[in-house]
């Protein structure tokens, strides 16, 4: 069990430290509609980590048992490939930075932000967290650590829940911050977003890079 958690420990980080969902947060948290769309957004961003974490983890479990000490090569490809998919994002990331001065573009869907209903904001959240690329292929890497563990129901369980909360910390903690304290959060909340607008890119690749390395060797170590 303590080693599954500390596979799945940086993938959790991984797709928490994501700064577009962060920012969209943010955005809602600093809107007319604040509670209503954040806590929306929240909901939606956590119940679509969950839901991805849980596929894998199931997919996962079709993976033929094998004595714990011999090799791996079908844990091992998948590691390698997805280790490789996450190498690729990091470049794009990279390459995405803007230059020194200039103002990075945002989505266009942020600018609706403003006129966007609670319930709309949970699909976005959940689209966010499930379909993005990215969290996809960290969710994917932790399913692999937890369904290839074998372990009973509970550790199971416990292993997603734990993942779970930890990848969603970085919208949850900024929503509930401002539900319990708004008055005094607008101001460090706008800074905060500033700062990733601007950083965003090279967060997510230098992040990219040290998994994805991680996962190769994961997967090496497999064979």
């Amino acid at each position: 069990m303590g080693a599954v958690i500390g596979d799945i420990l940086p993938l959790a980080v991984g797709i928490a430290i994501s700064p577009i969902p962060i920012i969209a947060a943010i955005l809602m948290l600093l809107s007319p509609r604040a509670r209503h769309t954040s806590v929306g957004f929240m909901g939606g961003w956590v119940l679509g980590i969950a839901v991805a974490v849980t596929v894998f983890t199931l997919l996962s479990t079709v993976l033929p048992d094998r004595d714990p000490d011999a090799a791996k090569p079908v844990t091992g490809v998948i590691q390698l490939l997805l280790g490789a998919g996450l190498l690729f994002l990091a470049l794009r990331q990279w390459r995405s930075r803007p230059a020194p001065g200039d103002e990075p573009p945002l989505p266009k869907w942020m600018s609706g932000i403003d006129a966007m209903t609670a319930w709309r904001a949970l699909g976005l959240g959940f689209l966010l967290a499930a379909v993005n690329p990215k969290n996809l292929l960290l969710g994917a890497a932790a399913g692999l650590a937890v369904g290839s563990a074998r372990l009973d129901i509970g550790a199971v369980v416990l292993a997603l829940v734990i993942f779970t909360l930890i990848a969603a910390a970085s919208v949850a903690v900024p929503v509930i911050a401002y539900l319990v304290a708004s008055d005094r959060m607008a101001a460090p909340l706008e800074r905060l977003r500033g700062w990733l607008v601007h950083n965003n890119a090279t967060v997510m690749a230098v992040l990219l890079v040290v998994i994805g390395v991680v996962l190769i060797g994961k997967g090496i170590g497999n064979f």
